[in-house]
C-alpha cells in the first residue's frame, strides 16, 4: 500500500516509495524549502506538540479524477467496543457544559468518542480507501501511513473520507472550506429539505460556525490579500449529514509560503477543537486524553508549494494486524447543547466509516 493517497472530486494524488520521513513538521518544511525533497505528504496530529507522520515520496502522481477502481469485498467487520461508553460520553459532555456555562471566555469545546471494530480476517488500507471513496458521493477518501510518527503508530494507517478542506494552495490562490454546524440527513426528501433549512436558520449552529470563520480569518489575514469570506455560510451535505460551510478564498502575500506552512498556520480550527483554542484543547486533554491523528490534518505539498490539506474527520485507524480498526467521531459543544443530541450526532457521523465498511449498526 502506498504511504499516502488522497482521492478528491477534482483528482487523486498518490505517493510512491519513501525517500525520507519526519516526525517533526519543522524538519519536513525545512527540507521542502531547501529543495532537498520534491514533495511532502502525510498527517499532522490533532495536538501540534505531538509527533507528525510526514514522508518525502520518490514520486507523487496526480490523476484528474477521484479513485474509481472497483472496491473489493471485505470480510465481516463488527463493532467490538465503544471508547468511552455512551454513558461516559454523555457525562463528558455534561462536564463540558458546566465549564461552558460558568466560563465567560470558553465558547466551544469539541468532544469525540471512538468505536473499536474487528475484521474477521486482515484487510489493507488500500481496500478500506477504495470502499470509503466508492461510498462517498464526491469520491473523497484518504489513506496515510502513520509509521513516521514512531512508537505505537508504526504499521498503522489513518483512513477516511473527509468532506472538509482545511487549506488548498495553487499558485498564489488560497482556498478553504470550513464546516461547523450539522444535522442528520433523512430518507424522505421533504423532511430532508426542511432539516437543511432549519440548520441554515439555527442560531446555535450559526453562532458555532461564526467562531470557526472568525478564527480562520484571523489566521489567514496576515498571510493573504483579497481575502473573500461570505457573510453567511452555505448548506453543504454528505450522504449522512447537512453541514454549514463557508467557501474562503484569497491570494498569498508571500509566494514562499507553502501549503504545508498554511496548514500549520490554521490548524487546529475551532471546528475540531473549540474556542478559544488553547482553553478548549486543555479541556479535551483532560476529558479525552490523546486524540492522536483524529481531528488532525492529512495532505500533500509539492516543491512549488502547491498542495491540499483535509481535516482528518470521518476517519479510522487501521492497526498493523489488519484486523483492528478504531473509528472516531466528534461534535462541537456550546452552552446551548443537549448531551443526548451531541451523542446522536457522533452516532450519525460514524456512519461514513461504518456504512462504507458494511458494519451493521
Amino acid at each position: 500500500t502506498a504511504p499516502f493517497a488522497l482521492s478528491r472530486p477534482h483528482g487523486t494524488v498518490v505517493a510512491d516509495g519513501v525517500a525520507e520521513s519526519w516526525s517533526r513538521v519543522d524538519d519536513a518544511a525545512a527540507a521542502l524549502r531547501a529543495g532537498t525533497v520534491r514533495a511532502v505528504v502525510g498527517a499532522l496530529p490533532f495536538d501540534p506538540d505531538h509527533p507528525a507522520a510526514l514522508t518525502a515520496p520518490h514520486t507523487l502522481t496526480h490523476t484528474p479524477a477521484p479513485i474509481s477502481s472497483p472496491a473489493e469485498a471485505l470480510p465481516a467487520i463488527v463493532v467490538d467496543a465503544a471508547l468511552p461508553s455512551e454513558r461516559e460520553h454523555l457525562d463528558r459532555v455534561a462536564t463540558a457544559l458546566t465549564r461552558l456555562r460558568s466560563d465567560d471566555e470558553l465558547a466551544k469545546v469539541v468532544l469525540a468518542r471512538a468505536l473499536v471494530l474487528r475484521a474477521e480476517r486482515p484487510v489493507t488500507a488500500g481496500q478500506l480507501l477504495h470502499r470509503l471513496a466508492a461510498n462517498d458521493p464526491n469520491g473523497n477518501g484518504f489513506a496515510v501511513d502513520l509509521s513516521p510518527a514512531g512508537g505505537s503508530r508504526r504499521g498503522r494507517y489513518l483512513v477516511g473520507a473527509s468532506p472538509e478542506v482545511l487549506i488548498r494552495r495553487r499558485g498564489d490562490r488560497v482556498t478553504a472550506h470550513p464546516l461547523a454546524g450539522s444535522a442528520p440527513r433523512h430518507s424522505d426528501p421533504e423532511i430532508d429539505r426542511r432539516t437543511g433549512e432549519a440548520l441554515a436558520a439555527s442560531a446555535k449552529n450559526l453562532a458555532e460556525h461564526a467562531h470557526v470563520v472568525a478564527d480562520l480569518r484571523a489566521s489567514l489575514e496576515p498571510l493573504c490579500i483579497d481575502l473573500d469570506i461570505p457573510e453567511r455560510p452555505q448548506l453543504t451535505s454528505t450522504r449522512q449529514l447537512w453541514h454549514l460551510g463557508t467557501p474562503v478564498s484569497g491570494r498569498l502575500r508571500d509566494s514562499s509560503v507553502t501549503a504545508l506552512d498554511l496548514a500549520v498556520a490554521v490548524h487546529p480550527t475551532p471546528a475540531i477543537c473549540g474556542t478559544p483554542t488553547v482553553a478548549a484543547r486543555e479541556v479535551i486533554r483532560e476529558l479525552e486524553g490523546d486524540r492522536g491523528f483524529y481531528a488532525g490534518a492529512i495532505g500533500w505539498c509539492d516543491a512549488d508549494g502547491d498542495g491540499e490539506w483535509m481535516v482528518a474527520i470521518r476517519c479510522a485507524v487501521l492497526d498493523a494486524d489488519g484486523r483492528t480498526i478504531t473509528a472516531h467521531a466528534g461534535g462541537g459543544i456550546v452552552a446551548a447543547s443537549d448531551p443526548q443530541d451531541e451523542l446522536d450526532e457522533t452516532t450519525t457521523k460514524f456512519g461514513t466509516v461504518l456504512d462504507a465498511l458494511g458494519v451493521h449498526r
